[in-house]
């Protein structure tokens, strides 16, 4: 096989790899209940499965220009994924949609976003 053969194999996998990743973070939306575990699903694969996919377009199409396009993507992507999920979860916390029997430490809880108390 030559070189270019070679490199369109591991472009196939990649993107492959990415979209299963990109599938997982989207089933992982769907079955999981609770705003934790949903944040961790909307972030972590999705972020990869972009990652893998991106690469997979730098590998296939070998020019400098699209590198140059592609890694302010990523950057963008490493910035943006973290703090929306992160913004997401304190709005959860405030709003008193999580589970508290699931929190290790609850480190606001001695802040004034605490949620008032269910039921009550």
């Amino acid at each position: 096989m030559s070189a270019d053969a070679w490199i369109d194999v591991v472009v196939m996998v990649l993107v492959l790899l990415g979209a299963l990743l990109c599938l997982t973070a989207a089933l992982g939306l769907l079955r999981f209940r609770d705003v934790p575990t949903r944040l961790h699903a909307a972030t972590k694969p999705q972020v990869l499965g972009l990652l893998l996919i991106l690469v997979a377009v730098a590998l296939s199409l070998r020019s400098w220009a699209v590198l140059a396009f592609i890694v302010p993507i990523v950057l963008v992507q490493f910035a943006t994924a973290p703090l929306s999920a992160h913004m997401v979860g304190r709005q959860a916390y405030r709003n008193g949609t999580y589970e508290r029997q699931a929190l290790v430490v609850d480190e606001l809880a001695g802040s004034q976003e605490t949620p008032p108390a269910a039921g009550g």
